[in-house]
């Protein structure tokens, strides 16, 4: 049977990390937890558990201390985890048969169910999601075709039924955010991935402080003929809420164009929807509120083509002392939250 190398890294995890290892114990055949400078109990707590604990100097960057993690790890497979994920018994028992089959296999990655994304708000937009997780330690290479050989380069990855479940005990939108800030400062150039992340960061826990600090990046990202027209929308849906908070109508026309240049996103039409409301013109407001519903479709928040237009209209209906309408449109937005819940 293969051996698998469990890698985390931590910091003031004490609340969550033992449930954390305890799902794992009799799976992983060694525990490296590495900690980044934890002022609790987490590490005695890791200790207690039999993991081997490292310290290691935070440097801003998450992928330097998975690397130091990684590079720890003596296993024939690594298990990539984060504290506040936990396995049921269930999962458990899919592990373990995971790990004997894995003897028969040549895989080098292996994808897992993570799942409970949208009950604590994070920035993904999907409930259950693939996510690669377990990773081959020693990549063996070898040569394919029999002219014109080349060695194969790309990974064979397999799809498991193992569910994750994800317990956040805290939103971490202001570090997420801080970070991103801190590395466009440092001059490093955002992949689409973290382009799109960025923005979804900002509409799903954002300030209106934060918006405006990120002003100038995405200023940039949609003028940036290198970007992608995903990420020029994206640009646009952050600008067009920039524009709404300081009641710029020109810069939220000029957005609200780029966005239009394909399907406008449900983000879009709220933003419309606001400034309509701010302005009073309730009428024009619940045209935009209705089309971010049931006409789009969201780029960056589910939310925004869900709940949070219904109960927009609901609020509108509430001025013009419609209450009938403004229960039903309340009503189906418990639904839908229930929905995507």
């Amino acid at each position: 049977m293969v051996t698998i190398s469990l890698c985390m890294i931590v910091k003031n995890e004490e609340s969550c990390l033992e449930k954390c290892l305890k799902s794992l114990e009799g799976i992983v055949d060694e525990m490296i937890v590495v900690d980044t400078g934890s002022t609790d109990r987490t590490k005695d707590i890791a200790k207690a558990c039999g993991a081997k604990v490292l310290d290691f100097t935070w440097t801003g960057d998450f992928s330097d201390a998975r690397n130091f993690a990684f590079a720890q790890a003596n296993c024939d497979y690594i298990y990539s985890a984060d504290a506040d994920e936990e396995l049921d018994e269930e999962n458990r028992q899919r592990f373990m048969e995971l790990k004997a089959d894995l003897s028969e296999l040549d895989i080098d990655i292996v994808q897992m169910y993570y799942c409970n994304q949208l009950q604590y708000r994070t920035v993904y937009n999907f409930d259950r999601e693939l996510r690669p997780k377990l990773f081959k330690r020693v990549r063996h290479f070898v040569w394919e075709d029999p002219i014109h050989e080349q060695v194969i380069v790309d990974p064979v990855i397999c799809n498991s039924e193992i569910e994750i479940i994800h317990r956040p005990k805290e939103n971490h939108a202001g570090r997420d955010l801080e970070t991103f800030r801190r590395t466009i400062a440092g001059g490093r150039r955002l992949s689409k991935r973290l382009h799109g992340m960025y923005a979804r960061e900002l509409f799903m826990a954002g300030t209106d402080e934060d918006f405006l600090k990120a002003k100038e990046f995405f200023t940039a990202s949609a003028l940036d003929t290198t970007r992608g027209l995903d990420e020029i929308k994206e640009a646009s849906c952050v600008l067009a809420h920039i524009a709404v908070i300081e009641d710029d109508l020109a810069a939220l026309l000029k957005y609200t164009l780029k966005d239009a240049i394909t399907e406008m996103s449900s983000e879009m039409c709220y933003e419309l929807g606001d400034y309509y409301f701010g302005k009073k013109d309730i009428d024009e407001a619940i045209v935009w509120y209705y089309n971010a519903a049931y006409e789009c479709s969201s780029i960056l928040d589910i939310k925004k083509s869900g709940s949070l237009p219904r109960l927009a209209l609901a609020k509108c209906y509430h001025e013009l002392g419609n209450e009938e309408q403004a229960r039903d449109y309340e009503r189906e937005a418990s639904e839908v939250e229930e929905n995507t819940d």
